[in-house]
């Protein structure tokens, strides 16, 4: 096994890289910059972390994330990774603290603000350290023609340039346009990057337009709807946040609140009470969320329409970071509009506010398309789809008409003849969409003329039409086997263009929680593990995780292992508590 997929699995208890990980890694690991486009919880930060390890000296991480810095760190030291943070919290005693340890080496993972760098006492300091790679997060925040621009971020290039040994520098987004992509580039002075673009795509989020619904109503029904589960409403002014906090704490729901008029504490208070599972509904401003890692977020409400799409995108995905479906509702009313027109008009300088109001008209066709929702986001960001649905957005969910997937399911039956009818569902998804992993790489699975022929499918869709074709009897299962596939005399008729799959998908692949009783146990046991340790619950398991535990019942470490998201340092922390809980 190589070295970085032994590092996932024993780190983050993973056996294969996500789509793009493993090229950025080996590209890193070569001495390359990168810059790397993932969407919102596609494994961005595994991308630094890995070759962190791998590499000698120390990787620096600049992230604006301040007030999360604590969780991120909590989040890594857990599985097993020395590392630490410097932000504003800290006195000088304690910072000197922390970067003595840097300097012995006992620390390879080191998070600090931008800010910090406009610091050249600060500088100073840090340029004692043998740094081998210069981390920065959310990397549009570089550009002022992105939506989050940092004055701040300026500071980075003329930090690296002062350093004697100029280090590997990679750079990551979850968001970019074209333009601002040019502006990383040149801003931060990358050297021949690696670039990866990865899909926008975010196949679990659900998204869905209500025009000219009534708001207070609608929220009411979705949180009596999803009352055990955790949500996101997001405001667009302080005004809204306070008003609708004030109507639904009236009416008795556990509600929290977070927007920039608060105080430093009343924030700190609502946001901890969020990500600890106290309460299960923030109401907020676009100030709550960038980088909030809380795994199990289930729904996401906009109470009005964003500013632009860049915003709205990046917001929704908060949700369903650890891949479960993840329902995405936008309120749109046309009165809002003049509301965001105002803003843009008093808020913004005069050298922006043509983009501005550019970007907003952006967002209205949005929400007035009747084409799928999905595709018209992803050509947005420059991603051209070859289908014209996406069967989980509003719009496509509405046409209910049949279509045709011959040609689809000839890729996916094509591919289960190439590869000998030897595999389940999940490497075949994997074969299909051109994923890297330990059983793709030991079987030449990659050498496969069907490798990669469906990446511009979701896992998702893919799925969802193997299950229709095996509903239809296209295909078969394996006797004796839980998903390993079989053609049959219908499925050649397919592959020989003698007959046609015309059908309307089935829906429903999400998983199912098998053992509830056992899973509501696991959930009970991870929140006050997480109070002992003064850790949030989803930095020790990911609800995914414990329907995985609650479904396959592993009775014993090796079968632990074998769980998402189980790595050694995490085994060696909570195995035995896990299994006395599950052989109980």
């Amino acid at each position: 096994m190589n070295k970085p997929l032994e590092l996932l699995e024993k780190y983050f208890g993973y056996k294969y890289f996500r789509e793009g990980q493993y090229e950025v890694i080996s590209n890193i690991l070569r001495g390359r910059d990168a810059f790397c486009i993932m969407p919102t919880g596609g494994g961005k930060s595994v991308c630094y972390q890995i070759p962190a390890l791998i590499l000698n000296g120390i990787t620096l991480v600049i992230s604006p994330l301040i007030s999360l810095m604590k969780d991120q760190v909590d989040s890594i030291r857990d599985m097993g990774i020395s590392a630490e943070f410097i932000n504003s919290t800290q006195n000088l005693a304690e910072i000197k603290e922390i970067l003595k340890r840097c300097y012995n080496g006992e620390v390879k993972i080191l998070y600090i603000a931008p800010e910090r760098l406009e610091s050249e006492y600060f500088n100073k300091m840090l340029r004692k350290l043998w740094i081998s790679q210069i981390a920065i997060d959310e990397a549009h925040c570089v550009s002022m023609w992105g939506h989050d621009f940092r004055k701040s971020y300026r500071a980075i290039a003329p930090f690296i340039k002062s350093l004697n040994i100029r280090p590997i520098v990679t750079a990551f987004t979850a968001t970019a346009t074209e333009e601002v992509r040019k502006d990383i580039y040149n801003l931060l002075e990358l050297i021949n990057p690696y670039t990866y673009i990865g899909s926008f795509d975010r196949e679990n989020l659900e998204i869905a337009i209500h025009k000219e619904d009534d708001k207070l109503e609608f929220v009411k029904d979705i949180i009596r709807e999803k009352e055990e589960e955790a949500g996101i409403i997001y405001c667009v002014t302080r005004k809204e946040v306070d008003g609708l906090y004030k109507y639904l704490k009236d009416r008795d729901y556990s509600v929290a609140k977070y927007h920039g008029g608060l105080k430093d504490e009343e924030k700190n208070y609502y946001q901890e009470e969020f990500l600890n599972d106290n309460k299960n509904v923030m109401i907020a401003t676009n100030a709550f969320g960038m980088g909030i890692d809380k795994s199990n977020v289930r729904f996401i409400v906009h109470f009005t329409m964003p500013k632009n799409i860049e915003s709205y995108y990046q917001e929704i995905g908060r949700g369903g970071r650890d891949g479960e479906k993840t329902e995405c509702h936008l309120l749109y009313n046309r009165s809002d509009i003049r509301t965001l027109e105002y803003l843009i008009y008093t808020t913004v300088g005069n050298e922006r506010k043509e983009i501005e109001i550019k970007k907003l008209q952006s967002m209205i066709d949005f929400c007035e398309s009747d084409k799928c929702l999905r595709n018209f986001i992803l050509n947005y960001f420059g991603e051209e789809k070859s289908r014209d649905y996406c069967n989980s957005c509003s719009n496509c969910l509405k046409n209910e008409e049949l279509r045709d997937y011959t040609i689809e399911a000839q890729m996916i039956l094509s591919c289960v003849y190439r590869s000998k009818e030897q595999y389940g569902i999940s490497v075949l998804v994997d074969i299909l969409r051109g994923f890297t992993g330990p059983k793709i790489i030991q079987n030449n699975l990659n050498k496969l003329s069907t490798y990669g022929i469906m990446r511009d499918y979701s896992s998702k869709f893919i799925r969802d039409l193997i299950k229709t074709l095996l509903e239809l009897g296209y295909v078969n299962l394996k006797e004796g086997t839980y998903s390993m596939l079989k053609l049959n005399n219908k499925s050649i008729r397919v592959l020989k263009s003698q007959e046609k799959v015309i059908c309307k998908l089935s829906n429903d692949v999400e998983e199912k929680i098998e053992n509830r009783e056992l899973f509501n146990k696991l959930r009970v046991w991870r929140k006050e593990k997480a109070n002992s340790l003064r850790i949030k619950p989803y930095i020790i398991f990911s609800d995914s995780t414990l329907i995985e535990l609650a479904n396959r019942l592993p009775r014993n470490k090796e079968e632990l292992l074998n769980i998402r998201g189980m790595g050694a340092k995490k085994l060696e922390s909570y195995g035995e508590e896990l299994l006395k809980i599950i052989n109980s």
